[in-house]
């Protein structure tokens, strides 16, 4: 079973518009979906309405939270801004297999590559395998 590990824009976008094309993560047979409480914090304060906070509440109440992991070192030559280090670090702590991020500006260079056997995708590849 994949362990997909999602960013806060994916579960933004996911919750901002009643029948979101994301929601075909939570779809998908043999993924089990993970995030952090940092992500989905970050999710929360950005969303503007009180149905789409509850729509990301929905969404959350299937997606396993995992704790942050400020131990965890990065890979040598890795690097990320500030605030996208807790995201890839949780990440490689949960053991997921799948890193799920629409943040092409911070991860972009990440794209496609495998960082601590957390392969790093946007959410049209990953859908698209």
């Amino acid at each position: 079973m994949d362990r997909v590990f999602l960013d806060a824009n994916v579960l933004f976008s996911a919750a901002y518009r009643d029948g979101a094309g994301l929601l075909a993560l939570w779809t998908r047979a043999g993924v089990r979906l993970l995030t952090s409480g940092y992500a989905a914090e970050e999710a929360r304060r950005n969303l503007d309405t009180v149905e789409r906070r509850e729509r990301l509440e929905k969404l959350l109440a299937i997606v396993g939270i995992e704790p942050e992991a400020p131990g965890v070192p990065l890979p040598s030559g890795v690097r990320l801004p500030e605030k996208d280090e807790p995201i890839l670090r949780a990440a490689i702590a949960a053991g997921a297999t799948c890193l799920v991020t629409g943040d092409l500006r911070d991860f972009g260079h990440l794209m496609g590559r495998r960082v601590a056997g957390v392969l790093i995708q946007t959410p049209g590849e990953f859908l698209r395998e």
